[in-house]
């Protein structure tokens, strides 16, 4: 009897570490992983929350940029989401007027347009990415530090 004991004694462990393995858990909480400088200017960090598959056809990212970064015009081929959980972000859609998000702020952006979205010169921010599909994100120009500048003087002043 005292060897039944123990053999499920040590069993339980190995039970639930099994059940855990069952779940794929990702921690909000986690900073996640520094971006490559490819598609951007300053400091970028990036955390996959959760990632699109068959049963479930969305991706939500939690990115952050420290401030005085850049991130390049982009566009995606299903909408995005962005929801500004921490900090201030630029934003801007091709032939539209850049604004800025706040913590709070929640801003959707269509299918095939173009558009940008970053920190604000002086705050870094914290946002979640939500956008559907396996398809990459399409890069289409380099958004220059003197575009971002610029962009900041301007909404410094108030538009």
């Amino acid at each position: 009897m005292k060897h039944i004991t123990f053999f499920f004694l040590g069993l339980l462990p190995a039970l639930a570490l099994a059940q855990q393995a069952e779940y794929a858990i990702a921690s909000y909480w986690v900073e996640g992983t520094k971006a490559p400088n490819t598609h951007y200017i300053g400091e970028a960090w990036l955390n996959t929350l959760i990632q699109a598959d068959a049963e479930f056809n969305i991706n939500i990212t939690k990115a952050t940029f420290k401030a005085n970064s850049t991130l390049d015009w982009h566009k995606h081929a299903t909408p995005q989401v962005i929801i500004v959980v921490e900090g201030e972000a630029y934003y801007q859609e091709r032939g539209k007027e850049p604004v800025i998000l706040k913590t709070g702020d929640v801003v959707k952006c269509s299918k095939d347009t173009e558009h940008w979205h970053t920190s604000t010169k002086e705050k870094s921010v914290t946002y979640l990415a939500l956008y559907g599909g396996s398809q990459p994100t399409t890069w289409t120009e380099k958004l220059t530090q003197e575009y971002y500048d610029s962009v900041a003087r301007k909404l410094s002043m108030g538009q």
